[in-house]
Order: structure tokens, then C-alpha cells, then sequence
């Protein structure tokens, strides 16, 4: 299954572990080691969630002597937010007419409760 840029974004931000890896890398690069320190779970289970977060472009490793340092990309993230922000012009148009509606009804309701 061949996957384009966002689509792989997606789909390694769809598990928490991975999420919660790359909350950790915001604050700077980390070791494999370090990155599976908070999780009950071994070191080559969090090198397969790396190695998504790779692939999709999420994360990349250095060299650094013996350490193999991760650190976040934030350019996928960037896409992400930029399709998800079309979708956000969508919801506010929706929001608005329901606010507008509401105001709509209450005015009908105001309306008859002063004929009474």
C-alpha cells in the first residue's frame, strides 16, 4: 500500500504511543532509550513506533558518537494542519447558522410567551 505525505502523517498520529513520542521530542532530541524510558514496553517495540514516525517524515535521526539521537520534523505536521484548516471554514459557516437559527427561535419563543 503505497501512501502519500499526509496520509502517512495520519496514520502514525493515529496510535497514542507514537503521539505521546513526538509530545516528548518537542521539548528536544532524544535517544531511543529515553524516548521508551515513560512506557512499559521494550526498546525494539518503540523502535517500530519510530520507524513509522520516520517514514512518515515525523522524526529523523542523527549520529551523535554512539547515540542515535531522534528529533521532531515539523513539516508533516504543518500539512496536517493546513488540510485540517480547510475543514475549519466548514464547521464556522456551520456554527454560525445554527448560532443564527437558535437566535431564530428564541425570538419565536419570546413572541409567544408575550402573547400570553
Amino acid at each position: 500500500m503505497v501512501m502519500n505525505g499526509l496520509d502517512a502523517t495520519f496514520a502514525a498520529l493515529a496510535d497514542p504511543t507514537r503521539r505521546a513520542i513526538l509530545a516528548r521530542l518537542r521539548g528536544g532530541e532524544a535517544t531511543v532509550s529515553e524516548l521508551a524510558a515513560p512506557f512499559a514496553m521494550s526498546q525494539p517495540a518503540v523502535s517500530k513506533h519510530l520507524k513509522v514516525l520516520e517514514r512518515a517524515g515525523l522524526i529523523s535521526r542523527g549520529r551523535d558518537a554512539q547515540r542515535r539521537p531522534c528529533r521532531l520534523e515539523p513539516g508533516p505536521l504543518r500539512e496536517a494542519v493546513d488540510w485540517l484548516a480547510t475543514y475549519r471554514a466548514f464547521w464556522e459557516d456551520r456554527y454560525q447558522n445554527l448560532d443564527a437559527l437558535l437566535e431564530e427561535l428564541k425570538g419565536i419563543s419570546d413572541e409567544r410567551d408575550g402573547d400570553e
